[in-house]
Order: C-alpha cells, then sequence, then structure tokens
C-alpha cells in the first residue's frame, strides 16, 4: 500500500498511534509541525504537507508544536512495535506471518512500513536476521549445525545454510574466523539513535538521522573485519539504563565499556574529550593546548567529528573560541538541548 498524502491526513483527522515515527504533518497556515497523534483542531487538507522526518520540517521553516512536541517525544516506539520485539528477543526462532499479524489486529503493511522507516528492512527479514544472529553465537560457542538450524525453526539444513551463507559470507561451518557487531535501536527525548557492540563494549552510538551514519557503520565494519547485524548485546543493557538516569539529570558519568574505532591520534583526542567535565564546556584550542600541540586546532576539531559515540564521548562540549556553537553530527539544536539538559547555556 502507497502511503499516500490522503492516507496520511486522514490517520492524522484519526489520531492514529500506529503512524508514529512514520510521518509529521506540518502546517501551512501557523507555520508548525505534528505527530500524527496531535490533538489540536486538524486543518483542511489544502494547508497541510507531510514530512518522513522532523528535520525535514524545520529545514522547511516550521515550529514544533507546542501541542503535541514533536521534538521531545520523537520516534516513539508504538507499544504493538514494543511487544513484537519484545517476543522476538525472548524467542528467536519465532516466525510471524502476515496471518499472525492481523490474528492480532495488526495491519502487516504499517508493521512493514515502520520496519523499513526505522530498521531498513521489511518485518520478516528482521526477523531472519534476529533469527541468524542468534545462530552465529551458538555456532561460535561450539553447538552442532544440524541442532542449531532446527533449533532456529530451520525446516532443512540447505535452507538454514543458504540464509546464513547470504548474511555472513560463509557457511556455518567456517564461521568461526568471522566476527559480529551487535546493533539497537534506541528511543530518547531528542530521537532515535543506533548503537552498536562487540564483546568488548559500545563502538558506536549515533542520532539515527545523521548523514554520516551510513560512512560510520561500514568504517566499523572493515575495523573489525564484522558483519554488523541487528541482535541483543550485554552491553546495551547498561547503555540504556546510563542513558536514560542521564536524560532525566541523574547521571553525570558513564560507566558503560567502550570499544574504539579509530586512529592512535583519534582516540587520544576522544580522551580528552572524556575529561570535559559535566555541565562544562572547552574550545577547540583548549583540547590542543591539553594535547600539547597549540598548532594542532584543525587535526583536534577533525578528530572531534570523526567520534562515533556521541553523548558518552562528549564532543557536544566543544565549542568555538568565541564561545558560539559549532558543528555538531547530531543537529546544533540537539547540541543546545544536551547543554541545557548539562546546565551549561551559553547564550
Amino acid at each position: 500500500m502507497e502511503l499516500t498524502e490522503k492516507i496520511m491526513y486522514d490517520a492524522s483527522f484519526r489520531k492514529d498511534s500506529s503512524f508514529e515515527g512514520i510521518f509529521w504533518m506540518g502546517v501551512k497556515t501557523t507555520g508548525i509541525f505534528c505527530r500524527p497523534t496531535c490533538t489540536a483542531r486538524k486543518p483542511k487538507f489544502e494547508n497541510v504537507e507531510f514530512f518522513s522526518n522532523t528535520k525535514e520540517a524545520m529545514l522547511k521553516g516550521y515550529r514544533p508544536c507546542k501541542v503535541c512536541k514533536p521534538l521531545e517525544t520523537l520516534n516513539v516506539t508504538p507499544t504493538y512495535i514494543k511487544e513484537l520485539l519484545q517476543e522476538i528477543a525472548e524467542d528467536p526462532a519465532l516466525k510471524l506471518k502476515d496471518y499472525d499479524l492481523v490474528k492480532r489486529g495488526l495491519e502487516p503493511a504499517t508493521v512493514r512500513r515502520w520496519f523499513l522507516k526505522h530498521h531498513g528492512v521489511t518485518f520478516h527479514a528482521f526477523q531472519r536476521m534476529s533469527k541468524l544472529n542468534t545462530a552465529f553465537k551458538k555456532l561460535q560457542q561450539g553447538e552442532l549445525v544440524t541442532e542449531v538450524a532446527f533449533d532456529s525453526g530451520y525446516e532443512s539444513l540447505s535452507g538454514f545454510n543458504e540464509s546464513f551463507k547470504n548474511i555472513f559470507g560463509v557457511s556455518p561451518g567456517n564461521n568461526k574466523s568471522e566476527k559480529i557487531i551487535d546493533l539497537k535501536r534506541i528511543e530518547t527525548i531528542l530521537g532515535t539513535m543506533v548503537a552498536c557492540a562487540d564483546e568488548y563494549g559500545i563502538c558506536l552510538l549515533e542520532f539515527s538521522d545523521r548523514k554520516a551514519l551510513p560512512t560510520e557503520l561500514k568504517n566499523i565494519s572493515a575495523y573489525f573485519n564484522a558483519n554488523i547485524i541487528q541482535g541483543e548485546n550485554s552491553h546495551f543493557i547498561t547503555l540504556e539504563k546510563e542513558l536514560d538516569e542521564y536524560f532525566e539529570g541523574k547521571r553525570t558519568a558513564f560507566t558503560v565499556p567502550l570499544s574504539l574505532v579509530g586512529t592512535a591520534f583519534q582516540k587520544q583526542v576522544w580522551e580528552i574529550l572524556k575529561q570535559i567535565p559535566y555541565g562544562a564546556t572547552r574550545s577547540y584550542q583548549e583540547q590542543a593546548d591539553i594535547l600539547g600541540n597549540p598548532k594542532s586546532v584543525r587535526a583536534v576539531a577533525n578528530a572531534n567529528g570523526l567520534n562515533k559515540i556521541s553523548i558518552l564521548i562528549p564532543c557536544h562540549r566543544v565549542i568555538g573560541s568565541n564561545g558560539q556553537l559549532t558543528g555538531y553530527g547530531g543537529g546544533i539544536w540537539r547540541k543546545q538541548k544536551l547543554l541545557e539538559l548539562e546546565k551549561a547555556i551559553l547564550f
């Protein structure tokens, strides 16, 4: 089903929560944009336009609605999606078909749209990836290929072998030399974030709309010679808990382990970033001075920009020498919000 403007308008008129995170509606007569479930009076069809993300709306000059606050509750995961994700996490061998979704009162096209929007794959492809991710780990722990294949819900060994090779590029029997990086989508009050982790710690934490994200994922994959697959990781549990506490103003430092991807110089710069106290800021020049090379301002700024672990490595605390906010991969508005959260308002 094509997501037409008429469908989006009707969904907004009904305040249909299943379209949360799928589109946002701009009102031409007021200059504001809203979530599909906004309770404000609905405008006429000819006075609206639709956006696939809040960034597009803001670039068009729209302001966030004060009623539904689209920036503060950005990309909220609908309850029915959370329940599906929980079921898959608890039983990776589960295979929910469109018929099963309909029996639960869910529209398969809506579920498919949500997964394409937030994960870049269909719901069914997401299930397959989760299943194979679990199988990969079992094989690395020494379990037999045949047992893993049937425990994962495959009806034939050949089907399992083919699916496994399509994802990992090797047959199940030759996987022990391969490595995978787990990936998870995390909701925050400033928008959706994407996290990656290996066995040692978090190697990426970025807002999902950052333009450099695809390149960063490729760099991490090449750095570790690993496949990045949707999946759970013990470090995600700590990360989500500490992020929640941070955004609630209850945490000023993080303990979750990091697995850095970068050059020796970049790691040195990032270590200096981690030393900036909560609620404080530094300039690029001050960073260069601490590094012991006052003339390396440009190189320091470049290393800051290549930081793949936002918030935990607080590059948002770096400002220009004139006190103004400078570039930030997650967007200047997010940098401002983070500094406000840490009570380091500069203007």
